[in-house]
């Protein structure tokens, strides 16, 4: 079996958890969780992080680890640049629609800004990695595979 480095994800503190849709993976052991800002990144080297403008996540980089940045829109952009590379930047399909109702106005594109966990979801079912669990405390879990014809 493949292993792959493990996830991971820095969420901001401020980081409404009532509301947070990674709610429920912080006790995985493929996933590391940081806090904004007063954990130390680790070096990402070999590590890619998911932006909407970037080249396609594809099963290629199937060897990288995967780093997720976990706040609102507002808060996401500040964390992103407090992240030092040397890393890679991927997205996702931008076909993709999120489930999650949005209400925020800072986001760049609110259909296509993925609540963190469908990125999470996406990520992995491309870099075959697998997807068991992840949803499985995402309220809008069945909307989101229903999009997309998903079968879990």
């Amino acid at each position: 079996m493949l292993q792959f480095p493990p996830t991971i994800i820095l969420r901001h503190k401020r980081e409404n958890l009532k509301k947070c849709s990674l709610r429920g993976l912080e006790q995985r052991k493929d996933m590391v969780f940081l806090t904004y800002p007063t954990s130390l990144i680790p070096d990402l080297t070999g590590y890619c992080v998911l932006t909407l403008d970037a080249p396609l996540l594809s099963i290629e980089d199937a060897h990288l680890g995967l780093f997720l940045i976990d706040g609102t829109w507002r808060y996401a952009e500040k964390m992103a640049k407090s992240v030092q590379g040397p890393y890679v930047c991927r997205s996702l399909p931008s076909h993709f629609r999120t489930a999650y109702p949005r209400r925020q106005l800072d986001c760049p594109d609110p259909e296509r800004g993925l609540a963190s966990v469908e990125a999470l979801y996406l990520a992995y079912s491309i870099l075959g990695r697998n997807t068991e669990g992840i949803l499985d405390n995402y309220h809008w879990k069945e909307q989101f595979l229903t999009f997309h014809s998903i079968i879990t």
